[in-house]
């Protein structure tokens, strides 16, 4: 039954233009010395660090839907925003650039950050990405969607000669809006359960995927992927900009998004999307001590390199819940890594502050 389902949601899915970008499927590793240091439950990390665009990262994976579809309606310019030092820009950049879009990156400063050619930045510059640097009415947490897409149509309209036919897209490519008018980045973590059934079997599903949620569009496709699949497997995600209050009704409108795209028969229940919001400390893009020493630990044990903005902070979660006995003995946990690793430079001195 499990095969029949997989392959219609195959077929399903090909029904929306995708541009080939990534390696796939991106491999799972058990994460030996978290094992041995809790004994139970069973801890593996999936490696969408590795996907192969640029550094890699989620966002490479949801680029595959969204460009296909700019380009399908002849668009030729992909306009959008994100923090100073933003995985979602950097992989846009890469990816459009490739094939033949024009990337244009509008970087709020959202926290404590100079705007120097370091990091992401850095790479954007080398991709020939135009980069727009402006101040953000907010710090620490994400910028309201609707004023951000307020500063694109206004940047949009007065540079319209040099930006030809531009394709408006949200922060992480989560969210609907602009000229995105599907969550065809959710539809990619859809993709992601498959591609898990397929690498583990049915029977070797995760009891629980754990990751960091920012913009919703992962967690959502997840979600609603498990749910399609009839799997028991939760998605965990661990806030690192918004509060849970905030939030959950993102992951829940993606999420309801998706189930009407697809026309699936399926309910996404308020108690479906699992958030936590502990540790977000000071907020998005703020490095603490915590964030700082779990990204040496895991480097140190695991030969793992975190991000210090979303995995950084979702493996300091997963730790601390497996501290309290969140999970148990036999539960199976998938922790997986989005990415981000670049602004590990542009953030060291932060860090090593505290090292």
């Amino acid at each position: 039954m499990a095969a029949e389902k997989i392959e219609a949601y195959q077929r399903l899915i090909k029904v929306f233009p995708r541009k080939k970008l990534i390696s796939r499927p991106t491999p799972i590793a058990e994460m030996e010395s978290l094992n041995r240091e809790f004994n139970g439950p069973n801890i593996s990390i999936k490696r969408d660090d590795l996907t192969g665009l640029a550094f890699g990262g989620n966002k490479s994976r949801k680029l595959e839907f969204i460009l296909a579809d700019a380009k399908q309606k002849g668009y030729q310019t992909v306009v959008t925003w994100g923090s100073l030092q933003s995985n979602w820009c950097m992989q846009l950049a890469a990816a459009a650039s490739k094939i033949g879009l024009k990337p244009v990156l509008v970087l709020f400063k959202t926290y404590d950050l100079p705007s120097t050619y370091d990091g992401n930045i850095f790479l954007e510059r080398l991709l020939g990405a135009e980069i727009i640097v402006k101040d953000s009415p907010v710090r620490g947490k994400s910028l309201d969607q609707e004023i951000a897409f307020s500063v694109l149509q206004e940047l949009a309209e007065k540079n319209k000669e040099k930006w030809p036919h531009p394709y408006l897209v949200s922060v992480g490519g989560s969210t609907t809006g602009g000229n995105l008018h599907q969550p065809l980045g959710a539809l990619a973590y859809f993709s992601v359960i498959i591609e898990l059934m397929e690498q583990l079997g049915a029977e070797n599903m995760p009891d629980y995927i754990v990751l960091a949620t920012g913009s919703g569009g992962t967690q959502s496709g997840l979600l609603v992927g498990a749910k399609a699949l009839g799997l028991k497997t939760k998605i965990l995600g661990i806030c690192v900009s918004d509060r849970k209050d905030e939030f959950q009704p993102v992951v829940e409108r993606i999420s309801r998004e998706l189930v009407n795209m697809l026309g699936l028969e399926i309910k996404i229940e308020p108690e479906d999307i699992i958030l936590f919001d502990e540790y977000l400390g000071p907020g998005y893009g703020y490095i603490t001590e915590g964030i700082a020493k779990i990204i040496e630990a895991t480097f140190k044990k695991e030969g793992v390199v975190l991000d210090p903005v979303y995995t950084g902070k979702a493996m300091l979660g997963l730790v601390d819940l497996l501290q309290k006995n969140y999970f148990s003995k036999e539960d199976r946990i998938l922790f997986l890594h989005t990415g981000g690793t670049p602004a590990l430079f542009a953030f060291r001195e932060k860090i090593l502050s505290y090292l």
